[in-house]
């Protein structure tokens, strides 16, 4: 490869990492193509970006990036497909449902994560991965507790409206 072509490379690279808070390193080796292509395509439905890439030429990219990326380096051994993704959780979720038949052995293997500027480093951090609430999930839950009160309010408001009225209605027949 020219180092032209590297430039240009790691350049796109760099561009996609800091356009994605989150990825995923991820070894698909052992994929055949029509589970490669399924992969793709899962990927794409969800809107999870994967790129096959040189770990040389991510590391540079990683480099161009602000922040210290060193600790995926050791991750960064034989094959690697990087998952980029505006929610955190969607692409630990796409391989745990991609690995459902194999238990989580199967290919692709998480190999490490950079989620919501945290490194997780072995697929064994997969579970939890797949529990991170995204941001949105995290606001609604917000919003939905400080909803909660409020309802409590105005039910009991409600309710004591209804007992008031049905009482004045008694002394009133009376």
């Amino acid at each position: 490869m020219r180092k032209e072509d590297k430039g240009a490379i790691i350049e796109q690279l760099t561009a996609t990492v800091k356009e994605y808070p989150n990825f995923y390193l991820t070894d698909i080796e052992a994929l055949d193509a029509e589970k490669t292509s399924k992969l793709r395509r899962e990927c794409f439905k969800q809107e999870v970006k994967l790129v096959v890439v040189k770990n040389s030429l991510l590391k540079k990219a990683l480099e161009n990036v602000d922040g210290d990326f060193s600790s995926l380096h050791d991750a960064m051994k034989g094959n690697t497909a990087v998952m980029f993704s505006q929610v955190a959780n969607a692409p630990a979720r796409l391989i745990k449902d991609f690995t459902k038949d194999t238990k989580g052995e199967g290919k692709p293997q998480l190999k490490a994560a950079y989620v919501q500027e945290s490194f997780y480093i072995g697929a064994e951090n997969l579970e939890a991965l797949v529990t991170i609430k995204s941001k949105n999930e995290l606001i609604a839950d917000v919003i939905a507790l400080l909803e909660s009160p409020a309802k409590n309010v105005i039910s009991a408001l409600q309710s004591s409206g209804q007992t008031i009225h049905g009482l004045l209605k008694t002394l009133e027949e009376r």
